[in-house]
């Protein structure tokens, strides 16, 4: 499963929704760790955008799936708000194996800027990437799944030099955590269009898209209000092995919706 968390803001649904699925293996971004805090929610702001984020959010999906192992991959570290007091909140993704897959390989790296430890920074803002390759007992295989949460620009979601970067150096990880043989799966919200550069840089690496490849109108659901309908994508290098895929509009746990992958 992949799926943008929201920053936990229907973190109600969403753990029941978790727990109850309980993935294999969850990619999840948008995550929130303010280990310096205890509150339950926190706010963040920047300038007119202003966002009630779940403070602890990892810790909440580690409690809700307590037989996956959990791995936090911060790209930042800010500040969120709790009234007139700053607390430090680290911002990133997160994975999460099930512990009857054995973790034989991991990568974690940037595919724009670096870590930012002291604000979030400008936009648009450093992105991580993470990448596992499970021995998989019951199919005899290895197999790697690599998730982003790929670039916000203000402008958009056009293509641009900085998403093209993007896109070969989130190849690159996946090919550092992948032998060859593995079944190896691309996911995560990459905030760009169907038609885009990015995509087509991944499929000209041998990956196959399923979100519009069989034929998915929207990774969106009713929470989003603005224009466009597609920000999640998951690919992957060999469409034979796959069971089955789904788009998941009911119930809604995000403003985004959980992709699942059945191989």
């Amino acid at each position: 499963m992949c799926l943008n968390g929201w920053g936990g803001k229907l973190h109600q649904h969403l753990l029941p929704y978790l727990s109850n699925a309980a993935p294999d293996i969850l990619c999840l971004q948008e995550v929130i760790h303010s280990p310096a805090s205890e509150k339950d929610w926190l706010t963040y702001r920047d300038g007119d955008h202003v966002l009630a984020q779940r403070a602890n959010l990892f810790r909440d999906v580690s409690h809700a799936l307590p037989d996956h192992q959990a791995v936090f991959c911060p790209a930042a570290q800010g500040v969120l708000w709790d009234g007139d007091q700053s607390i430090p909140s680290q911002w990133g993704l997160a994975t999460f194996v099930h512990r009857a897959l054995p973790i034989i390989g991991q990568v974690q790296g940037f595919v724009h800027k670096d870590y930012s430890p002291v604000g979030y920074g400008d936009h648009p803002r450093s992105r991580s990437a993470h990448g596992v390759r499970v021995y998989d007992y019951a199919a005899d295989r290895s197999v790697s799944v690599t998730h982003v949460h790929g670039l916000r620009d203000l402008d958009g979601k056009m293509d641009t030099p900085e998403r093209a970067d993007q896109a070969q150096r989130l190849l690159e990880l996946s090919r550092q955590v992948s032998a060859p043989g593995d079944l190896s799966v691309i996911c995560g919200d990459f905030n760009v269009e169907p038609a885009s550069e990015t995509l087509a840089i991944l499929a000209d690496a041998g990956f196959t898209e399923l979100v519009t490849g069989r034929g998915f109108d929207s990774t969106r659901n009713a929470q989003y209000k603005k224009p466009g309908k597609f920000a999640d994508y998951m690919l992957i290098d060999s469409e034979a092995a796959v069971r089955g895929f789904d788009v998941i509009h009911d119930p809604e746990v995000s403003d985004h919706c959980p992709l699942v992958l059945e191989l």
